[in-house]
């Protein structure tokens, strides 16, 4: 069994970002990674692109440097910068090695890996924000031979069964693969929840660089009515052809079918809650909220708020159910789940969500454990590329400061 001091699983922009901090501070570590650098992102559809401009790419020592600050980078360019800021800091990395289990041994941890065992005192768990696709149970009445996936395993329309398609999830996943799907000929039906909106751009600037301004991105776990909000979507929009507005009266502009939530099938049917209404004014909710934060912002700093438009009038009627002749597909984009305790053994560690119980990242039940890149794990922007370098400087530091501590114990 081989002994190494820390350990960072996972080789993606919260594992690259912890492992840079650890480097610069001479820590002795490896990452381990269970394909190649930037892999979830590699296993994204064809025309995937970010949603955030490419400026908000700010991991420590990586920011972004080209050409196209407020474009949106596409998922092979996504990954080009991984690798190229990998190999910028020599980043200790060890890919094709997966960590099937890792225990808590009283002095440190014992991984079984797909190379052996592997001892460590210190172990960060960088394995991403979004990690068990998650479905409703009304999944389990669709008929059998029915062509379902999840959306990570949605790669283009050509390669989907011919016919129409449901969508069930209505996030910004959820409207983009039904964009694309109508827009190459589908006939898309997309089954609706609680997410918010806003517009691409208010006024000259994108709406990232106005909230960016506010307090919108710190907002802490502690922030929110309760624990289970973190799991609401993010807000509808997408990058694609520059970015533009993909909310719900875009996609009903657009020809999309929208329907309420997915509550079952039967032989013949699919069936829906008459709940569109609400999910549109849920949307509007949010949407008015973060008028007001740009709005107090605009203030603060003595500067004219951008033009704020109400939302524009929505038609909600909806079928509550739609015949299931001549339908292709399914695809689930109804969010994810945390799954550490699948091979985390130490369940006292993680909430009734799932999530780890953590203090700047570090396990406040298990000693020497930390995370990294974890939605909410201390703000909002806790696991994307705007605030992940943040995190990953705290959790560095708190590492290096244990590590001084048993050299000199």
């Amino acid at each position: 069994m081989s002994k190494t001091d820390v350990v960072v699983i996972g080789a993606g922009q919260a594992g690259l970002s912890v492992s840079h901090e650890l480097s610069a501070a001479g820590v002795d570590h490896v990452v381990l990674e269970r394909g190649h650098v930037g892999e979830t992102w590699r296993g994204r559809w064809d025309t995937f692109c970010l949603v955030t401009p490419n400026w908000t790419v700010r991991l420590p020592g990586g920011a972004y440097a080209g050409d196209d600050p407020d474009g949106f980078m596409p998922r092979d360019a996504i990954v080009a910068h991984l690798e190229s800021y990998a190999r910028s800091f020599k980043a200790p990395i060890r890919e094709g090695v997966t960590v099937t289990a890792l225990q808590p041994t009283g002095d440190g941890f014992a991984m079984s890996t797909s190379e052996g065992e592997l001892r460590s005192k210190t172990v960060v768990v960088t394995t991403g924000a979004y990690q068990k696709a998650y479905r409703p149970a009304a999944a389990a009445t669709l008929p059998r031979g029915l062509y379902t996936i999840d959306a990570e395993k949605y790669r283009n329309a050509a390669a989907l069964p011919p016919g129409k398609v449901l969508v069930v999830g209505s996030g910004q996943t959820g409207c983009q693969i039904a964009e694309e799907l109508f827009e190459a000929g589908r006939d898309v039906f997309l089954a609706c929840g609680r997410a918010p909106w806003i517009s691409r751009r208010l006024g000259a600037r994108d709406f990232v660089s106005w909230l960016v301004e506010t307090p919108f991105f710190d907002l802490a776990l502690d922030d929110l009515p309760s624990p289970a909000a973190r799991l609401v979507a993010n807000p509808q929009a997408t990058g694609h052809g520059g970015g533009h507005d993909l909310h719900y009266r875009a996609l009903q502009r657009l020809g999309v079918n929208l329907l309420g939530h997915f509550i079952g099938a039967d032989s013949t049917r699919l069936h829906f809650a008459n709940d569109l209404a609400e999910s549109v004014a849920f949307g509007d909710a949010r949407y008015a909220d973060a008028c007001v934060l740009i709005r107090k912002s605009c203030e603060g700093r003595g500067m004219a708020s951008p033009d704020l438009p109400p939302p524009s009038l929505f038609n909600a009627a909806a079928p509550p159910s739609v015949d299931l002749a001549g339908f292709g597909a399914v695809i689930f984009t109804s969010g994810f789940r945390p799954d550490y305790r699948s091979w985390i053994h130490a369940d006292d560690a993680f909430d009734g969500l799932g999530f780890p119980i953590t203090n700047d990242g570090r396990s406040t039940v298990v000693p020497g454990l930390y995370f990294c890149g974890v939605h909410f794990l201390r703000k909002r922007k806790s696991s994307i590329f705007l605030g992940v370098g943040e995190d990953a400087a705290i959790v560095a530091r708190s590492i290096t400061g244990a590590v001084a501590a048993r050299a000199t114990s």
